[in-house]
């Protein structure tokens, strides 16, 4: 019986420990990719976004998996929202154009 308690454990620790592992491989958030932010900014410091109509293009522009990313990366800053989100612009622009 103690044998068996110590393997369902050992092997829901592993299972915890490996999703853990799987969610921080890519180790940021989309949001913090600059390949994939350049276009939606005038400037190299990315302070500055472009208008909506540029904003919409360049959200079509990327893959409906960046698109999936942008919208998890956004939703997952308004959920813990905090002084340090570094993208309420470009994620009040994602919502406006139905993209959360």
């Amino acid at each position: 019986m103690n044998i068996k308690m110590i393997c369902l454990g050992a092997m829901a620790l592993s299972m915890v420990t490996g999703s853990a592992l799987a969610g921080s491989s890519k180790g940021t958030s989309a949001l913090d990719d600059p390949a994939k932010m350049k276009p939606f900014y005038t400037d190299s410091g990315m302070k500055t976004m472009v208008s909506n109509d540029a904003f919409t293009r360049a959200w079509k522009a990327l893959t409906p998996e960046d698109q999936t990313a942008m919208r998890t990366a956004c939703a997952d800053e308004v959920k813990n929202a905090n002084p340090t989100n570094t993208h309420p612009e470009f994620c009040s622009s994602v919502k406006l154009i139905g993209g959360s």
